[in-house]
């Protein structure tokens, strides 16, 4: 039988926090002390490694949701400041140790080797068919100790879903800066003071912000109309549903286990990122 689809989110809610340490400023330091002139140097470098040598072009294409020429201005730049394997191995050095400062004394459980082994089963369990960036990371030795693994696991689990949810945006028509805008109304926030779309030029975003607004998804005030709201709901919903066969491999007690051992974990690193 599936997993209920609350679990899948909820799956979802927990892994973010886990894997998302790799844009921290820890990681970020660790980047520059290998020559990265900035943080999106470093981010670029690091996400992007597991695709090889990929031109900007396909980083585009895969990572979505980045203006055009964004990407460009870091790679391949980045190439001939470091190779596509020191940076896998700064990202994973580096975000363990944010992971492992930011849990604490949870790094030392007993529990944690459980907590990993859950994860990592899942984690490369899920099909790769038509989600590049997952596969890229498949393609990568897991880590030994717990912490790392842990998120290597995340990771994994958050591109598998990220994969999925870009291919849901193309279905509905959604680009990446209008994902962006949706992301931004969902948290309750204006368009243009959304920090990944805010440098943008503003007819540019204007028209994006218009062009929902003709799909009848935002309201003349710039926030959600009721049948935006429902689109984004039904994105994520879809979303949930792509990511499912990553926990097909687990019954449901162990996806319960998985989850009430991540949920401390989770909650650490949050309070702990803020």
């Amino acid at each position: 039988m599936p997993h209920p689809q609350t679990k899948i989110h909820r799956m979802f809610e927990l892994i973010e926090p886990i894997a998302t340490v790799t844009f921290s400023q820890v990681v970020d330091d660790s980047f520059l002390a290998v020559g990265m002139r900035n943080y999106w140097d470093g981010y670029f470098a690091g996400r992007a490694a597991p695709l090889g040598a990929a031109p900007a072009e396909v980083v585009h294409a895969v990572f979505y949701n980045f203006a055009e020429g964004e990407v460009a201005r870091h790679i391949p730049w980045v190439w001939g400041k470091i190779s596509q394997r020191e940076a896998i191995a700064v990202r994973e050095r580096a975000s363990a140790d944010a992971l492992r400062q930011r849990m604490g004394e949870l790094a030392e459980s007993a529990d944690l080797v459980r907590v990993a082994e859950l994860a990592t089963r899942a984690a490369v369990s899920a099909p790769t068919e038509g989600r590049a960036l997952y596969a890229g990371l498949r393609a990568l030795d897991v880590p030994e100790e717990p912490v790392a693994g842990l998120w290597h696991a995340a990771t994994l689990l958050r591109e598998h879903r990220g994969d999925g949810h870009n291919a849901v945006l193309t279905v509905y028509g959604i680009g990446g800066t209008e994902a962006h805008v949706l992301m931004a109304l969902a948290l309750g926030m204006r368009a243009e003071k959304f920090g990944r779309v805010q440098h943008l030029p503003e007819a540019r975003l204007a028209a994006v912000v218009d062009g929902l607004r003709g799909r009848g998804l935002v309201d003349d005030a710039g926030g959600f109309t009721e049948a935006g709201r429902r689109f984004k709901q039904r994105i994520e919903e879809l979303t949930d549903e792509a990511a499912a066969p990553a926990y097909d491999v687990l019954d449901a007690e162990e996806l319960d286990e998985l989850i009430a051992g991540l949920e401390p974990i989770a909650a650490a690193v949050e309070t702990a990122g803020h």
